[in-house]
């Protein structure tokens, strides 16, 4: 009987240790996998050189986030040339949240042409109030899209 005491107890040992090297390696494989999902060759520069830049930080399962998502597409696209337009998803890059010193999201951080800390807004941030700051700031946005008056609809005198 003493025996098979001691034979379980050196299974348990042993049973112990490798539930410990597996948890060890498990968590190793998963913070290596984040860091290769979340690193910073994904990454645009922020701020972009000698541009106007707007950093939008936020994430795709955040609500105000979703409502933005569109909103950011279009300015990218008005802007494209004259002011950089960039997403960054925190709940990928972690990181990037300590690094621009966030506490809620979204956060827009406005940087002006020598990459400097203009503005910043927590929370959703509407077209007009992101075309208004960058108006501010000296970017006007492409009208090339916008359609043209003409005189055909005004009355004759």
């Amino acid at each position: 009987m003493h025996t098979a005491k001691l034979g379980s107890r050196i299974n348990g040992v042993c049973m112990k240790k490798r539930t410990m090297w597996l948890t060890a390696i498990f968590f190793l494989s998963s913070a290596f996998l984040a860091q290769a999902e979340g690193g910073q060759a994904n990454l645009p520069e922020v701020p972009t050189k000698g541009m106007v830049t707007m950093l939008d930080l936020g994430a795709k399962k955040c609500i105000p986030c979703k409502m933005m998502a569109p909103i950011l597409q279009k300015m990218e696209k008005d802007y494209k040339g004259k002011a950089a337009i960039i997403f960054i998803d925190v709940s990928k890059h972690r990181d990037q949240g300590r690094k621009f010193g966030i506490w809620a999201i979204p956060t827009q951080i406005f940087f002006d042409k020598n990459g400097k800390e203009v503005y910043r807004h927590f929370g959703f941030m509407s077209e007009q109030a992101i075309v208004a700051q960058l108006k501010k700031m000296g970017v006007d946005q492409d009208k090339s899209d916008a359609p043209k008056e003409t005189n055909a609809h005004r009355g004759s005198n």
